[in-house]
C-alpha cells in the first residue's frame, strides 16, 4: 500500500540523519496529516443504490419491496412524503407507497380503457399512462397518454374526472399525448409534452397555449423563438426556478432549453446522434439515445433518464458539462446495494427528487422497480 511505503521511506530518512531537527518535526506533522487524510478516505462511504419498490409478490397492500410492479413509468412525492407510482399499459394503475413502505393500489383498472369518470378511482380505466403530477392540494393529475387526456384523481374522495383545458386532437389521441406533464415551480401551470409541441396549461384559467414547437419535425435554430421552431419528438419538459424550460427530445436525442424570453437553444447533443457517450465532458459533444424523462434538481442541474442508453445522467448548466449518475450503459439488473454507476438499469423512464432529503429516485421501468440513490 502507498501509505506503508510512505512510512518506510520516512523512517529511513529520519534514521539517516539527513534532516535537521526542524525538518524532522515538519516531517512528523506531515506524516500525521497524511495519516488523518488516509483515515478520512478509508472511512468515507460512497453513495448506494437501493430498492424501494418492485419485488416477487403479485399482490397489493404489502411491503413495496415485495410487490410486483407492472411497467412503472413515473414516480413522484406528495407533501406528506408518500411515494406515488404510475404504471404504463401493463398495469394502468396508480399506486401509493406510504411512510412505512406499504404499497397500496389506489386507482386504475388493469384493463386499458377510458371510463370511470365520477366513480370510484379503483374502477376507472386508463390507457397507457406515462406520467403524472401532484397538485399542492394533494390531488393527482395523470397523463393518460393513449386516451389523449389528463385525468384528475381526487385523493380524499377517491374519484376520477377528466381535466378540462387541454386534449389531444380528436382521432390522434394515441400519438399526441400527453407523454409528460410537469408542474411549474410555483405549481400554477402544467407543462404538457405531446411529441410535437410543448403546451402550458394555466390551471386556474383552464386555458392552454403552445410554448415550444411549430408542429413540424426538425432541429430548432439556436436563438430563435421557440414557438416558431420545429422539434424532434419532445418527450418531456420541466421548468427551473429561473424561468427556463428544459425540453427533452426522444427522437432528437437532445436537451433544449427555452429561456425566459422564449428563445430556444440546444444544450446537450448538438449532433443529435444516438449513443450514450461523453460523460465528464461538454454536454454539447455528448450523445444520448431515446431519453424519456427529466427533472430539475435542487441545485438547478437537470437529471435525465437516458432510457435506451440504460443510464441516468446530469446536465450542469453552470459548466455546460454532463456526467453519469447511475447505470453502466449495459442493460441488466445487477448491482443493487453498491455504487449507482455500477448498477445496471433497463430503460429507465422516470427520475424525481425527494423534496425533503434531496435523494434521487429512479423508475427503472423494464426491471419493474423503483430505486433510490442513498447519500452517504
Amino acid at each position: 500500500m502507498w501509505h506503508e511505503s510512505f512510512l518506510m521511506r520516512r523512517g529511513n530518512f529520519l534514521a539517516s540523519g539527513f534532516f535537521t531537527a526542524h525538518d524532522q518535526g515538519l516531517m512528523k506533522r506531515t506524516t500525521i496529516t497524511a495519516l488523518l487524510s488516509l483515515c478520512f478516505l478509508v472511512g468515507a462511504r460512497a453513495d448506494q443504490i437501493l430498492l424501494v419498490a418492485g419485488g416477487q409478490t403479485d399482490a397489493v397492500d404489502i411491503a413495496a419491496t415485495d410487490a410486483v410492479l407492472k411497467e412503472p413509468f413515473g414516480a413522484e412525492f406528495d407533501a406528506g412524503g408518500h411515494l406515488w407510482i404510475v404504471e404504463m399499459v401493463s398495469g394502468n394503475r396508480l399506486l401509493q407507497v406510504d411512510g412505512g413502505g406499504q404499497l397500496t393500489h389506489f386507482a386504475g383498472d388493469l384493463q386499458p380503457g377510458y371510463s370511470g369518470d365520477g366513480g370510484p378511482a379503483l374502477r376507472a380505466q386508463f390507457n397507457g399512462p406515462h406520467n403524472f403530477a401532484i397538485l399542492p392540494d394533494g390531488n393527482i393529475l395523470i397523463g393518460d397518454t393513449w386516451n389523449g387526456r389528463i385525468r384528475k384523481v381526487d385523493v380524499k374522495a377517491r374519484t376520477v374526472t377528466t381535466l378540462q383545458g387541454w386534449n389531444a386532437p380528436k382521432g390522434k389521441e394515441r400519438g399526441n399525448g400527453p407523454y409528460c406533464i410537469t408542474l411549474s415551480p410555483d405549481k400554477t401551470k402544467l407543462h404538457i409534452s405531446d411529441l410535437s409541441q410543448v403546451h402550458e396549461l394555466d390551471l386556474a384559467a383552464g386555458k392552454s397555449r403552445v410554448v415550444a414547437g411549430n408542429g413540424k419535425k426538425g432541429i430548432p435554430v439556436d436563438g430563435e423563438k421557440a414557438v416558431d421552431q420545429p422539434l424532434v419528438d419532445p418527450r418531456a419538459a420541466a421548468a427551473d426556478k429561473l424561468g427556463n424550460l428544459y425540453i427533452l427530445e426522444r427522437g432528437g436525442n437532445a436537451l433544449r432549453v427555452v429561456d425566459p424570453e422564449g428563445r430556444i437553444k440546444t444544450v446537450v447533443n448538438a449532433s443529435g446522434q444516438k449513443g450514450g457517450e461523453g460523460d465528464g465532458g461538454l454536454a454539447l459533444a455528448a450523445t444520448m439515445n431515446g431519453p424519456k424523462h427529466l427533472c430539475v434538481d435542487q441545485d438547478g442541474s437537470v437529471i435525465i433518464a437516458d432510457a435506451e442508453s440504460h443510464l441516468v445522467r446530469r446536465y450542469i448548466p453552470a459548466t455546460g458539462k454532463i456526467e453519469r449518475i447511475a447505470g453502466t450503459g449495459k442493460k441488466g439488473s445487477a448491482g443493487l446495494g453498491g455504487d449507482p454507476r455500477q448498477c445496471q438499469l433497463s430503460r429507465p423512464h422516470g427520475v424525481t427528487i425527494h423534496p425533503a432529503t434531496g435523494e434521487l429516485f429512479i423508475t427503472d421501468s423494464y426491471n419493474n422497480r423503483i430505486l433510490k440513490i442513498q447519500k452517504q
